[in-house]
C-alpha cells in the first residue's frame, strides 16, 4: 500500500515536471525577446545643426553680350585678380525616422581689384588694356532637400536625395568711367544619393552627390549643369556633439543665349555639429 501511494506521488511530480518544462519551451519560442537597436553614437536626434567654414579653390569664368558686342570669357582669376576665400556654411537637418529635411546655405563672395593686361568685353562695354576694374561676384548658394533613407542600420544608412538648389549670382565691373553687372538667377532642382558607415562606434564616414543636367534641346539656347559631390568623415563625442570635416565639390554651368558662365569650387571644409 505504502509503495503504491510512492509511486503516484512519483508519477505525479514528474508530469508536472515534464508539463512545466513543455509550457516553458513552447512560451519561449513564441514569445522571445526582439533584439533592442543599438545607434551609433550621433544617430539618435530630431534636430541636427551644423557650421563651419570651406576652404575651395576657384576656377570662374564669366562672358556676357550686349548691344552686339560678343563679349569676352573673363576668367576672374587671369583677369581680374581674384583669390581663394575661405567660405562660412550653415547647414540644418530635421529627422523623423527615415525621412530627412535638409538646409544648406554657403554665401559665396569674391571681391578684388586688379589693372587689366588685355582689352576685355563685359555687357556690351570695353574694358581697355591698362585700366584698373574692380569687380565682384556675390553667388549665393542655397539648398533645399529631402532625404529617405532605404537601407537604415545600427552603423549606417543608405538614402536618395531630392533637391532644390536655389542659384543667385551677380558679377559686377566697375572702372572710372564704367560700371556693369549682369545676374543669373534659377531654382535647380537635382537628384542623388547618400550613404554613411560607422568603422567605430563614434566615427562615420559619408559620401554624397546630387546633380542636374540640363539637356541643350530641352530649351532653345539654353544649357546648364549642376553637380555637387561631398565626402566627409565625423567624429561624435557624445549624441549631441561632434566635428566634421572633408572634401567639396561645386561645378555650375549654364548657356543662356549669348551670356555663359562656368563656377567650379573645390577644397576641404571643417566645422561642428550639434543634435537635439
Amino acid at each position: 500500500m505504502m509503495k503504491t501511494r510512492l509511486t503516484r506521488i512519483l508519477s505525479t511530480l514528474a508530469a508536472c515536471f515534464l508539463g512545466s518544462a513543455l509550457f516553458s519551451s513552447a512560451a519561449y519560442a513564441q514569445f522571445q525577446p526582439r533584439p533592442i537597436s543599438d545607434p551609433a553614437t550621433g544617430e539618435r536626434y530630431h534636430i541636427e545643426a551644423a557650421a563651419g567654414f570651406w576652404f575651395p579653390t576657384a576656377e570662374m569664368t564669366i562672358s556676357s553680350q550686349s548691344l552686339g558686342l560678343i563679349g569676352s570669357d573673363i576668367d576672374f582669376k587671369k583677369d581680374l585678380g581674384a583669390t581663394d576665400q575661405r567660405l562660412p556654411e550653415l547647414h540644418l537637418e530635421l529627422k523623423a525616422g527615415r525621412n530627412k529635411l535638409r538646409f544648406q546655405y554657403i554665401p559665396i563672395t569674391f571681391d578684388q581689384s586688379a589693372v587689366l593686361t588685355r582689352q576685355i568685353v563685359f555687357n556690351g562695354q570695353r574694358y581697355q588694356i591698362g585700366q584698373t576694374v574692380n569687380s565682384t561676384l556675390d553667388w549665393r548658394a542655397s539648398r533645399f532637400g529631402y532625404e529617405f533613407d532605404f537601407i537604415s542600420r545600427d552603423r549606417g544608412f543608405g538614402g536618395f536625395i531630392i533637391d532644390f538648389k536655389y542659384t543667385d549670382v551677380t558679377a559686377t565691373l566697375t572702372s572710372t568711367v564704367l560700371n556693369e553687372f549682369t545676374t543669373a538667377r534659377a531654382p535647380i532642382p537635382a537628384l542623388g544619393g547618400i550613404f554613411r558607415v560607422y568603422p567605430l562606434p563614434n566615427v562615420s564616414i559619408t559620401g554624397e552627390v546630387t546633380g542636374f543636367s540640363l539637356p541643350d534641346k530641352l530649351i532653345k539656347d539654353t544649357s546648364g549643369h549642376y553637380l555637387e559631390v561631398e565626402a566627409y568623415g565625423t567624429l561624435n563625442f557624445t549624441n549631441n556633439v561632434g566635428v566634421q570635416a572633408g572634401f567639396r565639390l561645386f561645378d555650375v554651368g549654364y548657356i543662356v543665349k549669348t551670356d555663359n558662365g562656368s563656377f567650379v569650387l573645390k577644397g576641404v571644409f571643417a566645422g561642428i555639429v550639434a543634435r537635439y
